[in-house]
């Protein structure tokens, strides 16, 4: 690799923000070190890590190697005996912390293979991270059981301070002695307790004298009655400081043991936090992994790929950059880009070869998902001029002594970007030199990027095997460049049109064109041609894209909606047969009850059998419409319609239909509604007071019908099912009960959320039959139950 020309496509930058991302100094080091590689296995297994540390950073936001410090250089001095200091340990027994959580992050961890491999140098060094913390608070002190002799020299240094303070409380609390005090408190001087002398009492006091103010009027003395205390904590103190220094040399000396641990560690979460300060700026970025292809060079040709879609300088400002795409055809290794100043040549140049080293430094790139990238085995560049993204003073002299100095070096696998390729000369001279050099380049099957005005290189790539032309665009109507590449076609010189536009005289514009040759001018016409062609069908591509996807996402919703409907619909059919199998179910043990009752009667079974005949035929009316999913049953074929004036078998009263569905009618009679079954009704007649009944079976089930008081449950238990659909079994519950003159309900709607009995209870209190209603009492259930007290008691 060429570490000049990684400065002029500006790597360093780019590596300076990424150590931005990194979380402590050995990380940064490392990001700020990074070279590309020309090694793809390599590069590849940097990509995997930056891809699965993305994927782990999308599943915890906090991904960091937090509290790990560079402490390589700490455990090198301790290993030469230097004792370290308590907040150095304690940055060592942090790294070694960081490094333990990282290490059980991946052991159970096969997603990630490449970020595992790295951890796999983790050494949580477990017997030092203890001593450390048994040794040290949090806050850098050593613990009082850190060994016995501390423990006693500390109890005895706390009982010493406490005798020698209760002394001075004394003396200082003496009236006879406080007069002679500036204040009556207890200072230190010199790691001695004493008291502050007023100077003029000097004799006054048997003292020993340690420091005076510096106006000299107050004395900081001594009494002599506690000079031997003084000095028995003095002695402690330094007792208590030895012992503490050699608990702190035992214990470095365990970090000198463990240094090369503890460096392997530190360069393994360096490498960790790496891998994760990649992740951090790919996603600042918006970055995508690129797919790394290998050369397959032939006898002609290089065999590299270069396919970046949509394609970012990651340096310039992401909100008005203009994306390109750089793309090399099969057989194509060298792309001329021409175009007018200022139009982008210079950052698509530096865009490519840019994203080349960050590729194989295991950066993701600021392209579109897919893009391709060959790995090459060293970048070189010579960009600089007037154009350049920062300033530069590059001249003709130092452009040739860098192609010089390319020239050597480069080879079937290196990557060329060369800017304003022989420019800073001679027109004429400049496009021959440019011309031979870039022949000289194609000859070492080098991919070549090269930026130019000349127009013989243009005539050039058109004819050569191997390059293409490429262009800048420029909008001549706001004579701004649009900073789009365009590949396949030269650009356009657009000085005559570009003066026009700028107000130049029509007279001069005219002298210019007579000047130029008949085939530049039919040249640039065909090109002007050529280039309005394209931008028409760009913008019908265009067209064509948004009318795709708005089609697909039509038929998306479409699909969505047609899946919504298909399940209503089978969760209406599975409604309709619960609730059937429900009522046969209901039926059955009503008939059951009847046969028993008659059975105890001593009655026959007539009435019973006749029953069970008609239960058939309930059944298969029930199952018919429910097994060819038929939600609708037309109306005429029950002879009724809404208004129609009905008797309600059960109860013999007449009413009007006010509410018709497919299996039931709400019934008008007088004040009160009542829902009941089609097979319950039978029309009045609009003439002579008769009747047309509603089918057959109805009428059977009416004429066997049982006495209702009899058959009539006091209980319904409405747990488990929905408030709809409870609200409606207790509505029917209710008009039975009250025709069966029943004198209350329990109704069991069970605890739960409360939204169910509330709902109940809501519907209780406009209900006409209900006189009042309580919960139930602790024996029946308490707030599950709800008796109710029906009106006609």
């Amino acid at each position: 690799m060429d570490p000049k020309s990684h400065e002029v496509l500006e790597l360093p930058k780019v590596l300076q923000r990424l150590a931005g991302h990194a979380d402590f100094s050995a990380s940064k080091e490392l990001a700020l070190a990074l070279a590309p590689t020309a090694d793809l296995d390599q590069a590849r297994r940097w990509q995997s890590q930056t891809t699965e540390a993305r994927l782990l950073l999308s599943l915890q936001t906090d991904l960091t190697i937090g509290g790990a410090r560079d402490v390589r250089e700490q455990a090198q001095a301790a290993a030469r005996g230097v004792v370290l200091e308590p907040g150095e340990l304690l940055d060592v027994r942090s790294t070694l912390l960081a490094a333990r959580k990282q290490a059980r992050l991946f052991e159970k961890r096969d997603d990630s293979p490449a970020l595992k491999e790295l951890a796999a140098g983790l050494e949580p060094v477990p017997g030092l991270i203890d001593s450390i913390s048994k040794t040290l608070s949090d806050r850098g002190e050593v613990l009082d059981d850190a060994s016995e002799k501390l423990a006693g020299i500390r109890r005895d240094l706390q009982v010493t301070r406490d005798r020698l303070m209760t002394k001075l409380q004394r003396l200082v609390g003496d009236p006879n002695l406080a007069k002679l005090l500036q204040e009556p408190i207890i200072t230190q001087r010199e790691g001695r307790y004493v008291v502050p002398l007023r100077a003029e009492f000097k004799g006054r006091l048997k003292a020993v004298v340690h420091d005076q103010s510096s106006s000299g009027a107050t004395l900081f003395v001594e009494p002599l009655s506690v000079v031997d205390q003084n000095n028995q904590l003095r002695e402690l103190e330094l007792a208590e400081r030895d012992e503490v220094r050699r608990i702190l040399a035992a214990l470095s000396g365990q970090v000198g043991a463990a240094s090369a641990e503890i460096a392997a560690n530190v360069l393994a979460l360096a490498r960790l936090d790496l891998a994760y300060a990649k992740a951090r700026y790919a996603e600042a970025l918006d970055a995508a992994e690129p797919l790394l292809k290998p050369r397959k060079p032939t006898e002609t040709e290089p065999g590299s790929i270069l396919r970046l879609m949509g394609a970012r300088h990651p340096l310039l400002d992401p909100e008005i950059v203009v994306p390109i795409d750089l793309v090399l055809e099969p057989g194509v290794y060298a792309l001329v880009i021409t175009g007018p100043n200022t139009g982008g040549k210079t950052v698509s140049l530096k865009t490519a070869g840019l994203l080349a080293l960050m590729a194989q430094c295991g950066l993701h790139l600021p392209v579109e998902s897919g893009s391709e990238i060959s790995s090459f085995t060293a970048v070189y560049a010579d960009i600089g001029d007037e154009q350049s993204i920062e300033q530069s003073l590059s001249t003709f002299s130092g452009h040739v002594r860098t192609i010089i100095r390319i020239l050597k070096e480069v080879d079937e696998g290196s990557l060329v970007v060369l800017d304003e390729l022989g420019a800073g000369t001679d027109p004429q001279e400049g496009a021959a030199l440019g011309r031979a050099i870039l022949e000289q380049l194609l000859s070492r099957r080098s991919t070549t990027l090269v930026a130019t005005h000349y127009p013989e290189l243009k005539a050039f790539a058109h004819t050569a095997a191997g390059v293409r032309n490429a262009s800048v665009e420029f909008d001549l109507e706001s004579l701004r460049p649009t900073y789009h590449l365009t590949i396949g076609l030269p650009g356009r010189s657009n000085a005559l049109a570009i003066a026009e536009r700028l107000g130049l005289d029509p007279e001069i514009i005219e002298r210019a064109r007579v000047t130029l040759a008949p085939e530049d001018l039919r040249a640039e016409d065909l090109l002007d041609e050529i280039h309005r062609q394209r931008d028409a069908a760009r913008e019908a591509r265009a067209e064509a894209e948004q009318a795709r996807d708005e089609a697909q996402a039509l038929h998306a919703e479409l699909a969505e909606r047609l899946e919504a409907i298909e399940s209503e619909r089978r969760d209406v059919l599975e409604r309709a047969r619960e609730t059937a199998a429900e009522e046969a179910e209901e039926v059955r043990r009503q008939l059951a009850q009847l046969r028993r009752r008659l059975a105890a009667a001593g009655q026959s079974l007539d009435v019973a059998d006749t029953l069970a005949e008609e239960l058939e035929t309930v059944e298969d009316a029930v199952a018919e419409p429910v097994a060819r999913a038929a939600p609708d049953i037309d109306s005429e074929e029950l002879s009724f319609h809404l208004g129609d004036r009905v008797r309600v078998v059960r109860i013999g009263s007449e009413g009007v239909i006010t509410e018709l569905g497919t299996e039931e009618a709400e019934v008008q009679i007088g004040r009160l509604r009542i829902r009941a079954r089609l097979e319950e009704l039978a029309r009045v007649g609009s003439s002579g007071g008769g009747e047309t009944h509603g089918p057959r079976r109805a009428q059977a089930r009416s004429e066997a019908r049982p006495p209702a008081a009899e058959s009539v449950a006091v209980e319904l238990d409405l747990r488990g099912r929905t408030i709809e659909e409870a609200l409606l079994d207790l509505e029917r519950r209710l008009d039975a009960a009250y025709l069966a003159s029943l004198p209350y309900l329990r109704i069991i709607h069970g605890k739960g959320t409360g939204r169910l009995r509330d709902a109940v209870r809501a519907a209780l209190q406009d209900n006409a039959y209900v006189a009042s209603f309580e919960a139930g009492a602790a024996s029946e259930g308490g707030q599950g139950v709800t008796v109710v007290r029906l009106a006609n008691q």
